[in-house]
């Protein structure tokens, strides 16, 4: 039995070192490309690939094409990778969220095989369902996907909203109409920060964001760019993670700005003694700094606070990067790794 309009979306999770070489990714999407033209890497460490029209080029499933893809990762640069196949990008992406390294899930294409998957998953597991919606549907009683698949999408649009609520509800029933875009993903720079164990200090969690946040401003500004948007991803001790993003009012290369985007993606995942083996930041879709603008602000305490940016920045310049950083992070145990293109 075939998908209603007959697509089979193959969704990857590699388990790359902390340093990916950029070699290497470039390397990794070549090898995917073998399989299907319609490759899209979402940096730094996965890619979604439209398996549709090499079904019939291959004389395979969509199963046997992710086995062969993983195979090659595996031995031609010793990656090991998660796989969720599914009808949608959206359903091979929660899929892939709940597969160790190495295996893979795969959705039937059919209306059965997607609501035995989808209904009994927890609310939250949803894109687009943040701590505040989760506590907002589970306080009328919505607690996994077939709850909210199954009031009327008038009633979750009067909870939500006209537009948040007509969107989930669909997501709910399993539908997504995102496509795979082959064209090469925007620049980007990320910083990851590992734990020695698994943290479960909120504080600690919010002084590794601080830290990343520092780090990816000054890089940004040593390089004359800045950042339109910024993603937080936490990944957890049983290898899952859940991965936030926002676009800034303002694109911006400011320590201080990052950290408080940062802090507002982190706050919106509603974590409770969650066990956090690492937290990466990046700054997305980066372009010269000579294009920015800045409004006036306000707040005297944002003019103080870059004011001493800008000294700290000279100072690093002379003595090196970590001569001067914010005092929260006198404790920190270990720099961030550094990633991204």
């Amino acid at each position: 039995m075939t998908a209603p309009d007959g697509r089979r979306i193959l969704y990857l999770r590699f388990d790359l070192p902390p340093e990916p070489d950029p070699e290497l990714l470039e390397r990794l999407r070549r090898l995917l490309q073998d399989f299907t033209p319609r490759v899209e890497m979402i940096e730094p460490d996965r890619a979604v690939l439209d398996l549709t029209g090499a079904l019939t080029f291959w004389q395979r499933d969509a199963r046997s094409i992710t086995e062969l893809a993983q195979l090659r990762a595996l031995a031609y640069f010793g990656l090991r990778s998660s796989a969720g196949v599914a009808a949608n990008r959206m359903l091979a992406a929660m899929a892939c969220a709940l597969t160790p390294p190495g295996r893979r899930t795969v959705i039937d294409d059919s209306p059965a095989a997607t609501d035995a998957f989808l209904q009994p998953r927890p609310v939250r597991e949803l894109p687009g369902v943040g701590a505040s919606t989760a506590r907002t549907l589970a306080s009328y009683g919505l607690h996994t996907v077939g709850d909210l698949a199954a009031v009327p999408p008038l009633t979750v649009q009067r909870l939500l909203g006209a537009r948040a609520g007509r969107i989930l509800h669909e997501r709910a029933r399993g539908h997504d109409t995102a496509g795979v875009d082959p064209r090469p993903a925007t620049a980007s720079i990320s910083a990851e920060r590992r734990f020695a164990r698994d943290e479960l200090d909120p504080a600690a969690h919010r002084r590794a964001l601080l830290d990343l946040a520092d780090d990816l401003g000054t890089r940004l500004r040593d390089t004359g760019q800045i950042a339109q948007g910024v993603t937080c991803t936490v990944r957890y001790a049983d290898l899952s993670d859940t991965r936030r993003s926002r676009t800034l009012p303002e694109a911006t290369f400011h320590s201080t700005l990052l950290a408080r985007t940062a802090y507002a993606l982190y706050a919106s995942l509603g974590l409770q003694r969650a066990r956090v083996r690492s937290i990466a930041l990046r700054a997305d879709s980066l372009r010269p700094a000579d294009r920015a603008t800045r409004q006036l602000a306000l707040d005297s305490g944002d003019d103080k606070a870059l004011a001493i940016e800008a000294v700290a920045d000279r100072a690093r310049a002379r003595y090196g990067r970590r001569v001067l950083y914010p005092a929260a992070l006198a404790v920190r145990s270990r720099t961030p790794t550094e990633g991204g293109v």
